[in-house]
């Protein structure tokens, strides 16, 4: 499924909600003028909500990183004192699986900008413009047991503040569910692991 689907979903989800409410509220013993107009701001609510919410498409998100990936692009936004914007990191990858193949599904993830990782970062890209394609493997110092990433900032982020991202306020995600507090490690991509000539294909039927 899409994330356009998914959009498109979330504001028919609105559009049921907005139903059941109108229906409730036209049985309710009100003034027909407040009806009215309740109806008319309950239906510009979830056409607004529709057009708003297609432009979450193309924001980096804050979520954990897959942990093996290929890295396709670096974008890295220095912090900025003067405007209190903490930077960030943006990473373009594409998860790939035990035998280095890609998933098709490239997405865009946002991390904390780090001295440290932001060297790592534009060394990846440095080689990826060299024609020599990167892979990632995530490092994850958020659960509980290990050490803070080397480098962290030590204000964090405030509310508004976006490391060039917009997603920001107070529904970011990096606010709900906690920043993402991964670093990686950027190898060169290995050659996908292919099974030896001549052997025989597995049966589709075989459980």
């Amino acid at each position: 499924m899409s994330l356009e689907t998914e959009i498109l979903g979330l504001s028919l989800a609105y559009v049921l909600l907005g139903v059941l409410l109108l229906l409730a509220l036209t049985r309710a013993p009100l003034p027909w003028l407040l009806k009215a107009a309740a109806i008319a701001l309950t239906s510009a609510f979830y056409v607004i909500a529709f057009f708003r919410t297609e432009g979450l498409l193309g924001w980096s998100s804050s979520g954990p990183l897959p942990p093996r990936f290929q890295l396709l692009w670096v974008r890295t936004v220095d912090p900025d004192r003067s405007l209190d914007d903490p930077g960030a990191i943006h990473l373009w990858l594409e998860e790939i699986d035990d035998a280095n193949l890609p998933s098709g599904v490239p997405r865009a993830y946002r991390l904390p900008y780090s001295t440290a990782l932001a060297h790592k970062a534009e060394a990846a890209r440095v080689e990826i413009m060299k024609g020599h394609p990167q892979a990632g493997r995530a490092l994850d110092f958020g659960s509980g047991g290990g050490d803070a990433p080397p480098d962290t900032p030590v204000a964090p982020p405030r509310v508004g503040e976006s490391g060039g991202d917009p997603s920001t306020g107070l529904f970011d995600p990096a606010l709900l569910g906690g920043p993402n507090t991964q670093s990686v490690d950027f190898v060169p991509l290995p050659p996908p692991l292919l099974p030896p000539k001549g052997a025989p294909a597995p049966d589709p039927g075989t459980p």
